[in-house]
């Protein structure tokens, strides 16, 4: 299977955990694209759910697929949200906003009783750090944010290069919260507990994109099939 089919596998693997009556969280990206379009399926064949998208983008995808949606504020407790990554490291730990999403899918994560993560089998890593870190940051005082945020990196571990996200019409890429983004090249990420505590610690920031903690399965899609990891506290 090539890496489209791969996500494609893991997806319709991950359709299998919704059930009817759901609250389920619905997240941003070509894999989770792949999801909806499944659970959009499901829907038109009766399948019962409501859903909360964590980007305009894949509102705009769950409607075509006439997935009810609802908000955090209506719904403020999930059951299970479904959502891809950049990439996937020891203990299920994540870096995510490659779609500039990151903000509204760590919110829905943590609003979810579960996440499962799906993903090719390009993503699954040994060590973080291959893919730039996202880091949301106000517009304001942008200099002053990313000097900051150098400095917190380097009492972690060894800094890289920052570069401000640009759109396609080359100004700054805008969040759908109105934020920018600036991708931090490390290489690797050694400590991710600790990077995560301390950039969130930056005035500021408003949000980055290692997820800890957050994932407790993730679906791989593979040459030869679909393989589960399961966090520790998984068992079933």
């Amino acid at each position: 299977m090539n890496a489209d089919a791969q996500k494609r596998a893991a997806a319709a693997r991950a359709v299998e955990f919704v059930r009817p009556g759901m609250r389920l969280g619905l997240g941003t990206g070509s894999t989770a694209r792949h999801f909806v379009e499944l659970v959009g399926e499901r829907v038109r064949s009766g399948l019962n759910i409501v859903a909360v998208s964590t980007s305009e983008t894949t509102s705009a995808d769950a409607k075509r697929c006439r997935i009810t949606l609802t908000t955090l504020d209506q719904t403020p407790e999930l059951d299970l949200t479904v959502d891809g990554a950049d990439e996937i490291g020891p203990d299920l730990c994540l870096i995510k906003g490659g779609g500039g999403a990151l903000l509204r899918e760590k919110i829905v994560a943590a609003a979810s009783a579960r996440m499962i993560v799906i993903a090719d089998r390009s993503k699954l890593v040994s060590t973080l750090g291959q893919f730039p870190l996202p880091i949301e940051v106000v517009s304001f005082g942008l200099a002053a944010t990313q000097r900051a945020i150098e400095k917190a990196i380097g009492a972690i571990q060894r800094p890289g290069p920052l570069t401000l996200r640009r759109g396609k019409d080359g100004h700054a890429f805008v969040t759908d919260g109105g934020h920018w983004i600036l991708d931090a090249a490390l290489g690797r990420v050694d400590e991710p507990a600790a990077l995560a505590h301390a950039l969130s610690g930056v005035p500021g920031v408003v949000e980055h994109g290692l997820f800890i903690g957050l994932a407790h399965m993730a679906i791989i899609g593979g040459p030869d099939g679909v393989e589960i990891v399961r966090g520790p506290e998984i068992s079933s």
